[in-house]
């Protein structure tokens, strides 16, 4: 993490809640009211209009993503990020191939998971909570078994808030001739993972991460050369990243009922997050607020899952205190009252929560976050955030 910015201040967003809570989550998230507002409208699914909308969206989205070579194309699917996800592995990996996988957390275990469903061969190198993947063992994994052809890694763990390290897996993995596959999930849009950003062969995110929209479908980016090997790979009909890209390409039409409201919503976050600078706006806007947040967080005497330099301008995880009156569900009751909705945590060595620094807020509500935290301990008579020791002693062993 960069140094705790100055203390210099931007013009609050306006308030996008209408009432409601802030969603201090990795997604769904809070949106903007524009984003809403558009939702009332109907759209016909198979209508001209709505199928300029599909192609202005897949469109923007390549733009993002850097293809100025028309290498790449966008496919959206229906369906949560997991969908996307699962398509992806579906649809790139041969039956035959043997995959790599790089866990830190839940979204890894995901994945492997879901080669097991898929019945892919797959190897794990798993580095628990607190550490990413580095590209020396990664090296040594593929050097040590040549059958491996595929590697896949997720960009920002959400359950830890760890940002991997992915132009250095990148580098290795195609210094070795093997494939990458990317779940950036929940960084497309705010962190660079773009085509020259670092190489790989697919990337997939959902509508309702760092663009801001809402939930109800994700993308598939991905090189038209592994678009076109896909054909007859995928083991599911309606995940067949392959026959979706050729069905939109020869009708414009997504093959099943699409999510209308949310792809009108989701060109109407476009729309902002063009505005706001693209990536390296909204990414900046991240990050200053997990710098205040952290910042204030570590003030009220907690302490953070990671260190500085593998903190995310996603999602950051905090140890919960040690206190006997600390519960976290009521911890979360009364943050909640104070209009912000936290998560729990995910760690499998120590109780945690996390909050997260996307959707549509910034700094000055981050704010707002710590002292709603500080009152909440008060309520709850606790005088100190400080973590269990054996959670820092644990922290410590396994990052050295």
């Amino acid at each position: 993490m960069p140094n705790i910015a100055s203390d210099r201040t931007i013009a609050p967003l306006e308030s996008p809640r209408l009432g409601e809570p802030y969603l201090l989550t990795p997604g769904p998230l809070t949106t903007a009211y524009e984003v809403k507002e558009v939702m009332l409208k109907d759209w016909g699914s198979w209508d001209g209009d709505f199928r300029a909308m599909t192609a202005q969206l897949r469109r923007e989205l390549l733009e993002i993503a850097g293809d100025t070579k028309d290498e790449f194309d966008c496919v959206p699917m229906q369906g949560s990020g997991s969908f996307s996800v699962e398509a992806m592995l579906g649809s790139f990996v041969p039956r035959d191939g043997k995959v790599l996988v790089l866990m830190n957390g839940a979204y890894g275990k995901r994945i492997a998971q879901t080669l097991s469903y898929l019945g892919r061969e797959h190897v794990t190198i798993d580095k628990g909570d607190y550490m990413p993947p580095r590209g020396p063992e990664v090296a040594a994994a593929l050097d040590a078994d040549p059958a491996i052809t595929h590697v896949v890694v997720v960009h920002c763990e959400t359950s830890s808030g760890i940002l991997n390290p992915l132009k250095e897996i990148s580098e290795t993995v195609y210094s070795r001739g093997r494939k990458l596959l990317v779940d950036s999930m929940s960084a497309f849009g705010a962190v660079p993972a773009g085509i020259a950003d670092f190489r790989y062969e697919a990337i997939v995110s959902s509508a309702n991460k760092c663009i801001e929209g809402v939930p109800g479908f994700g993308f598939v980016i991905a090189r038209k050369s592994e678009l076109e090997a896909a054909k007859g790979r995928s083991h599911s009909l309606s995940l067949d990243v392959h026959a979706q890209w050729e069905y939109m390409n020869k009708t414009g039409q997504w093959r099943f009922t699409p999510p209308t409201h949310v792809v009108a919503a989701f060109l109407e976050a476009l729309r902002i997050h063009r505005e706001e600078g693209g990536v390296a706006g909204r990414g900046a806007r991240y990050a200053r607020n997990r710098d205040v947040m952290v910042a204030g967080m570590r003030e009220v005497g907690f302490e953070t899952l990671l260190a500085d330099q593998w903190l995310s301008p996603i999602i950051v995880t905090f140890f919960s205190p040690a206190h006997p009156a600390f519960a976290f569900d009521r911890f979360y009751d009364l943050m909640k009252e104070k209009g912000f909705i936290i998560y729990p945590g995910k760690l499998t060595v120590a109780d945690s929560f996390r909050v997260g620094c996307i959707g549509r807020m910034d700094e000055h509500v981050m704010r707002c976050v710590v002292e709603a935290a500080r009152s909440s301990l008060a309520e709850m008579g606790v005088d100190s955030a400080a973590p269990p020791a054996v959670a820092l002693e644990e922290r410590s062993r396994l990052a050295a």
